[in-house]
């Protein structure tokens, strides 16, 4: 089979198209506004022509579609920011990221590649954008600009978890292929769901290193850096989170799929001791027998939207704990997201860095069995 040329908007570090070669698709043309993450890009994809720039600049859109043509470009993902639309996010119904598939319609509808795939949040769907000041929601946007055109799958909605993804991600995915090509692109039947028990249950359990030191680290976990050691054999990645004394010592007195909040001694508290009011699903830890719960871009963060490990129970002293009481190292965040577990990361990128860029990302298993639908067809 020939390979199908693709491009890439909103390329973020290439998380998506992490297993793209393999089917047959080079993408050879890639955009992202910002440098740091085209940085990163490049690194993964050196043969990709990474075009840095915002897509709302004329200029900047002149250059993907004049470069995309030369190169063939016959397959596009767009993955538009979901910050202004995702449950997770503010719910801005007027950020002007929303308005970000306004010009990857224009894109598209000059190349006009024989496949695509537009991907964003569930709420996509009921998000309304300005056109030409006329209020109309995304989804009857692109079909009123691209319905002529091309064929789409009859089904929207997929979660990671139900293509070899341990995550519960829920992704709106509109899939297109051009009428000519006489073939309607659909999504795939659905695969055994992968736990947290099947993906991380077995890795060498590791203890947070405290904000407050070392020494205060060791007096809370005397085991520490052989821990640290022993995970560190496993990979680079698996490494100590780092976190305040009073969150850990919360976590470790919370057992596996509850939060916090629910401890009738050891809850959130701020540093005078009283309760700290947040969200019913911060401090939580995931479960076990599930896949894990949506990750963010602040899953390194113990009370941000349920992020930490879901730890053993273990007794001291005649009390009952629990193991890991941190958010999960890269390591397992790179497996929960179906990453190569010796996924290429730049040296320069720092964990912060890459725990963003990789809560921003689309799973790119999920992708990979979607894109596998079209590949097996060709």
């Amino acid at each position: 089979m020939s390979k199908l040329n693709g491009l890439s908007l909103f390329a973020n570090v290439g998380v998506a198209e992490t297993y793209l070669d393999e089917l047959g698709i080079e993408i050879k043309v890639a955009n992202e506004l910002e440098p740091k993450r085209a940085k990163f890009y490049s690194h993964l994809y050196p043969k990709t022509n990474m075009i840095i720039g915002d897509i709302t600049d004329e200029k900047i859109r002149k250059a993907i579609v004049l470069e995309s043509k030369k190169k063939n470009v016959n397959f596009i993902i767009a993955t538009p920011p979901c910050q202004g639309m995702s449950l997770a996010g503010k719910m801005d119904k007027f950020d002007k990221r929303n308005q970000l598939i306004y010009y990857a319609i224009e894109v598209i509808k000059k190349i006009k590649p024989k496949y695509i795939l537009l991907e964003n949040v569930p709420q996509l769907l009921r998000t309304k954008i300005k056109v030409d000041n006329v209020i109309i929601s995304i989804p009857e946007y692109i079909h009123k600009e691209l319905d002529d055109y091309y064929n789409f799958a009859d089904e929207n909605i997929v979660s990671a978890k139900d293509y070899d993804v341990p995550q519960m991600r829920k992704r709106n995915i509109f899939l297109l292929s051009r009428k000519d090509m006489n073939y309607v692109w659909q999504v795939p039947k659905k695969k055994k769901i992968i736990t947290l028990r099947d993906a991380i249950y077995d890795l060498p359990s590791v203890d947070p290193l405290l904000k407050e030191g070392l020494e205060e680290t060791l007096k809370l976990f005397p085991d520490f850096l052989i821990k640290k050691e022993n995970a560190e054999k496993v990979s680079k990645f698996h490494r100590p989170p780092i976190h305040a004394k009073k969150h850990v010592i919360a976590m470790m007195h919370t057992p596996s799929g509850c939060t916090a909040f629910d401890n009738k001694i050891f809850y959130p508290k701020k540093d005078d001791g009283t309760r700290v009011n947040g969200h019913y699903n911060t401090y939580r830890r995931f479960e076990w027998d599930k896949p894990a719960r949506t990750i963010t871009q602040n899953n390194g963060v113990i009370s941000s939207l349920c992020c930490v490990h879901p730890g053993k129970p273990y007794v001291k002293n005649g009390e009952e704990l629990y193991s890991d009481p941190r958010c999960l190292t890269l390591y397992e965040l790179f497996i929960v997201f179906s990453l190569p577990k010796d996924w290429n990361v730049p040296d320069w990128s720092d964990e912060r860095f890459i725990r963003r860029v990789v809560g921003e990302g689309i799973p790119p298993m999920l992708i990979k069995n979607i894109v596998e639908e079209l590949v097996n067809h060709i």
